[in-house]
């Protein structure tokens, strides 16, 4: 692994505390690009995320991956699918996040590329959806370099307490 590198793995219930620490800073320093609010979830435990893991799902399709360097968890990235059999097709991408010292150096798209790989092994799985900031340039550079398309344009999406708006754009990668 180069000095760049971070390994990319399944986070495990014993990986929450890293998880919630990566997310508080990720919430607080990025609030347009998150619709979960920093104070909220400041307050949360770390077990209250225990649901993200997809532990209690057979039907696979529910997880989060970490980038870790060494010790230190340096990025996120979860898929979420419907429990209910009309929607899941459909798998939703959410809390994408590379902390500042490791941006840059292709772990967002190590990220991206191993949980649509892990979305590709699971037969049932069409397509995945996810939503971002459409000022964020890079992130949504990131995407459509690896197959994702825009379908739509949610307006002021993101309200923040200052009261600016920030839209968010929806996208699909056809699996």
């Amino acid at each position: 692994m180069t000095e760049d590198a971070a390994a990319i793995r399944l986070l495990a219930a014993a990986d929450l505390p890293a998880f919630k620490a990566l997310r508080d800073e990720m919430l607080a320093a990025h609030p347009e690009a998150f619709t979960s609010d920093a104070t909220e979830e400041r307050a949360k435990e770390p077990t209250d995320y225990l649901h993200r893991l997809g532990l209690d799902r057979p039907d696979r399709g529910h997880f989060v991956l970490g980038a870790w360097r060494g010790e230190r968890l340096v990025g996120s990235i979860g898929c979420e699918r419907d429990r209910r059999r009309k929607g899941r097709h459909v798998g939703h991408i959410v809390g994408m996040m590379v902390r500042p010292e490791a941006r840059g150096k292709g772990i967002g798209r190590d990220l991206l590329q191993g949980l649509i790989g892990e979305c590709r092994r699971i037969d049932s799985l069409e397509m995945l959806t996810l939503s971002v900031t459409a000022g964020n340039v890079p992130a949504v550079s990131l995407y459509e370099s690896s197959g994702f398309s825009v379908y739509g344009n949610l307006r002021r999406a993101v309200r923040l307490d200052n009261g600016q708006y920030h839209d968010k754009l929806h996208m699909v990668l056809w699996l």
